[in-house]
């Protein structure tokens, strides 16, 4: 694989208020706002309530590359399913003098249509959590809580 690039602008608004771009995602035919608000979380001093923070796009970015890469090797082992939903938390803690997301927990909940696949179903979420290019990037430790039904 080549070498890729993602570009992404930020821009500060006000306060401990900034907005997220990138020039990448805002081209097209179906173009329309992406831009993304982010906030110091109310969590910290002067943080704001009700808006994404540098926390909340950590947690996502490693959730939904769990979500991406589901998706590729599931279409690769040919798994059937209807559903495929993430809950993740993202715990910060103070170690050291430092601040640091020291955990993900990931809570995906995927609805099979066979019974007979529900061990098949745990393997590949457990082989596309190991091939997250996120996860795999990262220090902080990802854990997941499973949960497989049937239809």
């Amino acid at each position: 694989m080549d070498k890729h690039e993602f570009k992404v602008n930020l821009k500060w608004v006000e306060e401990r208020k900034g907005v997220l771009t990138s020039p990448e995602l805002s081209a097209g035919e179906s173009a329309t706002d992406n831009s993304i608000e982010v906030a110091t979380p109310p969590e910290f001093p002067k943080g704001m309530p009700h808006i994404w923070s540098p926390e909340h796009l950590f947690t996502a970015s490693v959730s939904s590359c769990l979500l991406t890469t589901f998706l590729a090797i599931a279409e690769n082992s040919k798994l059937e399913f209807t559903s495929f939903e993430c809950e993740a938390v993202g715990i910060v803690e103070k170690v050291g003098k430092k601040l640091l997301m020291t955990e993900i927990i990931l809570k995906p909940k995927l609805i099979i249509i066979h019974e007979k696949d529900r061990d098949r179903a745990e393997r590949v979420l457990l082989k596309s959590e190991e091939a997250c290019l996120i996860s795999n990037s990262i220090n902080t430790k990802v854990s997941m809580e499973i949960t497989v039904a049937v239809v």
